[in-house]
């Protein structure tokens, strides 16, 4: 099944970092704009940062993110990163890698990955 895996959540106390990374199961997707959504209980899903594909490629970011997370693709088809610096403990959240299909709008989502900042 045609999915996104991600990796790289963890607990890190406030000023630390984490990166990270999102990759595509099967070959055969492809996608276009790639970006991570946070979401935490009772709030609602917020984009964080996203990016389109492509040298050159809009970047988007959040607010709350800007200037201290970078997102970027790999060199590897439907590959995403974000690397995180500066964090806070309000970044604390379940982290979730989306994928827009290049042919139709079908999202790709992966199962989340979790970050805790500590206070």
């Amino acid at each position: 099944q045609e999915r996104l895996v991600e990796s790289g959540g963890g607990l890190v106390q406030a000023g630390g970092s984490l990166r990270l990374s999102c990759v595509g199961s099967e070959d055969t997707m492809c996608t276009s704009t790639m970006g991570w959504y946070r979401q935490t209980p009772g709030k609602e899903r917020e984009l964080a940062a996203a990016i389109g594909s492509g040298a050159g490629g809009k970047v988007y970011y959040a607010e709350s993110v800007k200037g201290r997370f970078t997102i970027s693709r790999g060199n590897a088809k439907n590959t995403v990163y974000l690397q995180m610096n500066s964090l806070k403990p309000e970044d604390t959240a379940v982290y979730m890698c989306n994928g827009q299909d290049c042919y139709s709008s079908y999202e790709y989502w992966g199962q989340g990955t979790q970050v805790t900042v500590s206070s």
